[in-house]
């Protein structure tokens, strides 16, 4: 078994955080992955209604006793009287441990987090705002990389590089996040001085994920070299699948559209639909580069197994060149 700062920290039985993964970030998903001994992740996002929020953490409860994260992103210019605040009173009162805070500025909330009595992670994608999440009380960072699917930071800054650097020059555990799905990319994480991972695209590929069988394929069948980036000119720089979508949406942003034009492709409501109807080319689908490192599509449980276990042989098998 590997342990390291992260698990210890949050109590969890396997160096492995699921990402917030926006409308896919539901109890069915987070509880499966928390149950495996990782740390599961439901998204606010998902629920506009305070109420329908509660009732997911309640649930989220009823399917796991383990250890969970609540994703919290901030919006720009969001003060903490705004229904941020809301969601994080809600979490306190229902016993939520840990927040994941991400997408804005996290100095008028760490506090409030911090004196409700939960973990704090904010995941950050350079070394600036990394040591920023540092000193405004953040219990880990997380640290994106290009290859990240979603937000990966308008830097272009890859995860081996960031996870070497940010690791070494902080003084609160690191998870690197973006670039890994299989076992010898947390291992490889871990070499760099990080303490666990966080993981998006390989969990959209599991069976408690709730989206359609086409998109799974979609990873299944695809490669590396297949997702791509958009949302440049509005300075939102998203990674997803190379669909129709986005290209309509490359192609708008090269006539100069605005962000009103640009609703019409990229808007979330279209990507809920299609992951339900199972039209992959409707919807931006943010996937990263790590496509190309799944080829199946299988329980939680039985990913993170699989991933822990090549991670311990790994380690092993770089440990035994050393005489």
């Amino acid at each position: 078994m590997i342990q390291t700062k992260m698990t210890e920290l949050l109590g969890i039985r396997h160096p492995i955080m699921q990402g917030g993964m926006q409308h896919l970030g539901t109890p069915e998903l987070a509880s499966a992955v928390s149950n495996a001994g990782g740390l599961g992740t439901i998204n606010v996002t998902i629920y506009p209604e305070l109420e329908d929020f509660r009732s997911a953490v309640r649930k989220m409860k009823s399917l796991t006793d383990q250890p969970f994260a609540v994703n919290v992103s901030i919006p720009p210019e969001v003060n903490p009287g705004d229904k941020t605040g809301d969601y994080l009173r809600i979490c306190a009162e229902e016993g939520v441990g840990i927040i994941e805070l991400a997408g804005g500025n996290p100095t008028p909330f760490a506090p409030i987090i911090k004196g409700y009595g939960m973990k704090l992670i904010i995941k950050m994608a350079t070394l600036k705002h990394a040591k920023k999440a540092q000193s405004v009380g953040a219990d880990l960072v997380t640290i994106v990389g290009y290859e990240v699917a979603g937000h990966p930071g308008m830097g272009e800054l890859s995860s081996f590089v960031l996870a070497d650097r940010v690791s070494h020059e902080l003084n609160i555990p690191v998870l690197l996040g973006g670039g890994v799905a299989d076992g010898y990319g947390l291992a490889g994480a871990l070499s760099l001085g990080c303490a666990g991972v966080v993981m998006g695209t390989r969990f959209v590929a599991s069976t408690e994920t709730v989206i359609s069988q086409a998109h799974k394929q979609w990873i299944v069948d695809h490669n590396e070299g297949d997702t791509i980036t958009c949302q440049r000119s509005i300075r939102n720089m998203v990674r997803v699948a190379n669909t129709a979508s986005a290209q309509a949406c490359l192609e708008l942003e090269r006539q100069g559209a605005t962000l009103q034009e640009l609703m019409a492709v990229i808007s979330g409501r279209h990507s809920k639909d299609a992951y339900q109807s199972g039209e992959v080319e409707k919807g931006l689908f943010p996937v990263g580069q790590t496509i190309g490192l799944i080829h199946d599509i299988k329980p939680c449980k039985d990913i993170i197994e699989e991933i822990m276990a090549q991670a311990e042989a790994q380690i092993s098998r770089v440990h035994a060149m050393v005489k």
